[in-house]
């Protein structure tokens, strides 16, 4: 059986998660880890926009903003 994987979408509020991997290329890439996003990187989502995206994470105690399209190429365990 093969194990789910989770992404930074599936990470309930308030509840911490570690960075797992990074599933882009190129400058998004480039971008999300110029943030602080790298492997196990604490992240907590805190606040859900009234749309549902994007969605506010700490990291590294910085509030960031992250689009749903990108948080779903970010791999977590919790």
């Amino acid at each position: 059986m093969k194990q789910e994987e989770n992404t930074l979408i599936d990470l309930p509020l308030h509840t911490k998660g570690y960075i797992e991997k990074i599933n882009c290329t190129g400058n998004i890439k480039r971008r999300l880890l110029d943030l602080g996003l790298i492997e196990n990187t604490a992240i907590t989502p805190i606040l859900v926009s009234p749309s549902g995206d994007p969605r506010a994470f700490v990291v590294r105690n910085t509030l960031l903003a992250i689009r749903k399209e990108d948080a779903t190429l970010i791999k977590i365990h919790f």
